[in-house]
C-alpha cells in the first residue's frame, strides 16, 4: 500500500482496504524493484540476517576506537566498575592492615624478649666482672665476661633494628590511611553520577506508560521515501485508533 492509499484510508474511506486485490499488492512490489516473489523473498531473507560479529561501524578503526562507546555490559558500565574498585580496594586494604598488625605485634613481642635478654646479660657482666677482679688468675671468668659483653652489644643492635622496623610499620599504616580517602573520593564520584542519572531519568519521565503510548508513525506526509506500509502496520494503527 502506498502513502496516498494510506492517507485515503485514514481520511475515512475504510472500504478501500477491502477493495485492494492481490494484483495491486504485487504491482506495488514490482514498483519497489523486486522482479518476482522469489527475488523479494530472497532480498527479505538477506535483510533479516543478523549482522556479523566482525561488522564494524563506518569509519571504525584502531585509531578511532576511542570515539566509539563500549556496549553497556556489566564489564563496561562505569558505576559497576567503580563499585567493584571500591569494594575490592576496601577488602584488600583490610587484609593488608591485618597482616601489618600481625607483624607489628610480633615485633613488639620480640622487643620485650630482647629487653629481657639485655637485663640477663647485664647481670652476667656484673657477676663475671666481680669474679675476674677477685680471681684474676682464672682465665674462664675473663672469657665469659668478654662473651657477655659482645652478646650485650649484639642484642642492643637487634633491639634497635626491631624498634626501627616497628616505626616503619607504623609509617606504612599511616600511608595506608590514604587508601580510605581515595575510596571516599571514588564513592563521591559514584554518588554524583547516580544523582545525574536519576535527574536525567526524572527529566525525561512521561505521564503515560510506554505500554499505553500510541506507537510512532512510520510514514508521515512529506517524507521523501517511497516505502510501503505493511498490512500488520495498518492493522496495528487501526487498533490504536479504535481504543
Amino acid at each position: 500500500m502506498t502513502q496516498e492509499e494510506l492517507d485515503a484510508l485514514m481520511s475515512g474511506d475504510i472500504e478501500d482496504l477491502e477493495s485492494l486485490s492481490d494484483d495491486e499488492v504485487n504491482d506495488d512490489l514490482e514498483v519497489e524493484g523486486a522482479d518476482s516473489e522469489e527475488d523479494f523473498a530472497y532480498e527479505f531473507e538477506e535483510d533479516a540476517k543478523p549482522p556479523k560479529d566482525d561488522d564494524k561501524p563506518v569509519g571504525y578503526s584502531k585509531e578511532t576506537a576511542y570515539h566509539w562507546p563500549l556496549p553497556a555490559t556489566n564489564e563496561n558500565k562505569m558505576v559497576h566498575q567503580l563499585d567493584d574498585v571500591t569494594k575490592e580496594s576496601e577488602e584488600k586494604a583490610s587484609e593488608i592492615f591485618d597482616i601489618i598488625e600481625k607483624i607489628s605485634n610480633e615485633l613488639m613481642a620480640k622487643e620485650e624478649t630482647a629487653k629481657n635478654i639485655i637485663e640477663v646479660l647485664k647481670s652476667n657482666i656484673k657477676l663475671f666482672t666481680t669474679l675476674s677482679e677477685k680471681f684474676s688468675d682464672v682465665e674462664a671468668f675473663k672469657v665469659q665476661l668478654e662473651k657477655n659483653v659482645t652478646a650485650l652489644d649484639e642484642t642492643k643492635k637487634a633491639l634497635e633494628t626491631l624498634q626501627s622496623s616497628g616505626d616503619a610499620i607504623m609509617s606504612v599504616m599511616d600511608i595506608m590511611q590514604y587508601q580510605d580517602i581515595h575510596r571516599q573520593k571514588i564513592e563521591r564520584v559514584i554518588n554524583v553520577m547516580r544523582a545525574l542519572s536519576n535527574y536525567m531519568n526524572s527529566l525525561f519521565e512521561g505521564r503515560i506508560d510506554d505500554e499505553k503510548r500510541v506507537s510512532s508513525a512510520q510514514h508521515i506526509v512529506g517524507d521523501t521515501h517511497n516505502e510501503l506500509a505493511s498490512n500488520e502496520d495498518i492493522e496495528a494503527l487501526l487498533a490504536q485508533f479504535g481504543k
